[in-house]
């Protein structure tokens, strides 16, 4: 069965900075536009940023450019979203999702979207 495993959430202070991991459990998904989404408590999940498979192109949130960055090793099958400059708005569970072959580009809809991770916490305080 397809994984995808998050890690590196955690509490930081406003201005800090935390590096999420995403791994997945197949080599097939390095052949996958990969994206990040975070969900606060109450609102809906929203696109962060998602990545080629080649790692070429990349598409950001307007809330999270020159603040966050994506990333990814094929070789480690692995995504990475690094995040900066910390707000407490940030605060949320980040999802990592393997995106649906069927698309060419990255796609900001949750539901373009075929696999999923169990997020990882994000906690970021004033």
């Amino acid at each position: 069965q397809v994984q995808l495993v998050e890690s590196g959430g955690g509490l930081v202070q406003a201005g800090g900075s935390l590096r999420l991991s995403c791994a997945a459990s197949e080599r097939a998904f390095s052949s996958r536009i990969m994206g990040w989404f975070r969900q606060a408590p109450g609102k809906e999940r929203e696109f962060v940023g998602g990545i080629t498979w080649s790692g070429g192109s990349t598409r950001l949130a307007n809330s999270v450019k020159g603040r966050f960055t994506i990333s990814r090793d094929n070789a480690k099958n692995t995504v990475y979203l690094q995040m900066n400059s910390l707000k407490p708005e940030d605060t949320a569970v980040y999802y990592c999702a393997a995106q649906s072959l069927i698309y060419g580009a990255v796609v900001i809809i949750p539901t373009a979207y075929d696999y999923w991770g169990q997020g990882t916490q994000v906690t970021v305080s004033s």
